[in-house]
């Protein structure tokens, strides 16, 4: 077995194995981050943080060669979206720019752990419903990972834009969580709303992305239970 086959294939224990760690070591990063976020944490989390930067960085970096050098076109997966994202999310590190913190761009990164689930086997002893869903699995569990994937990001985004005009709503990214979950899905609590331009923007923005959030896995669900109702009547 070559690195290979290690690094682009998943359908191997070795495989599988590096892409759970990477998987791993993204979400520690994402989680190390949106502590980072958090106002007052005493010096040694502070540097307890850092550390971990700088370690999950490094390892990030030695995953991107990796993935270039065993890429059976080099040129392709650099220019591709995750090749971009790839080198986005490690790139201001190396050079120090700490007005552009795109560490939140990692979060996109855990779309890879798609190429694991897609191994694994569902039952097919269901309802009709659980037929449904099961049929649906691929599209829905895309579904939910990019939700989840836009939430953590319209949370970051707001932070930016709002944690210096209302830090006591947006204090961190897990204030703004909050936030992010009611705008997408619609609720419009109103309890909490931004106020600086930039804000009320990118607040428009993340509103037309919950329309969709809000109409797919309806429609996903209805399409697949309507097709599953209609074969059993014909059964």
């Amino acid at each position: 077995m070559t690195i290979s086959d290690i690094v682009q294939k998943s359908d191997t224990v070795a495989g599988r194995t590096f892409d759970l760690l990477v998987i791993v070591l993204i979400i520690v990063s994402v989680v190390s981050f949106s502590i980072e976020t958090l106002p007052d944490l005493p010096p040694h989390i502070q540097q307890l943080l850092r550390v971990i930067e700088v370690v999950t960085t490094l390892l990030f970096t030695v995953e991107y060669v990796l993935r270039v050098v065993t890429a059976p076109r080099k040129r392709d997966y650099v220019l591709s979206f995750y090749g971009m994202v790839d080198v986005l999310a490690i790139l201001p590190f190396y050079l120090s720019l700490g007005t552009l913190d795109l560490r939140i761009l990692r979060a996109i990164r855990l779309l890879r752990i798609l190429r694991i689930l897609k191994l694994v086997g569902y039952s097919r002893a269901m309802a009709r419903f659980g037929k449904a869903f099961v049929r649906a699995q691929y599209e829905i569990t895309l579904f939910l990972f990019c939700t989840l994937i836009v939430i953590y990001l319209a949370a970051g985004g707001i932070y930016f834009f709002e944690h210096e005009a209302q830090p006591e709503h947006f204090g961190s990214i897990f204030h703004s969580l909050w936030w992010a979950a009611e705008t997408l899905t619609q609720v419009g609590y109103g309890d909490v709303y931004p106020v600086t331009t930039g804000g009320k923007l990118f607040t428009f923005v993340v509103m037309l992305c919950g329309v969709g959030i809000v109409a797919a896995p309806a429609g996903i669900i209805a399409s697949t239970l309507s097709e599953v109702l209609r074969e059993e009547r014909q059964e």
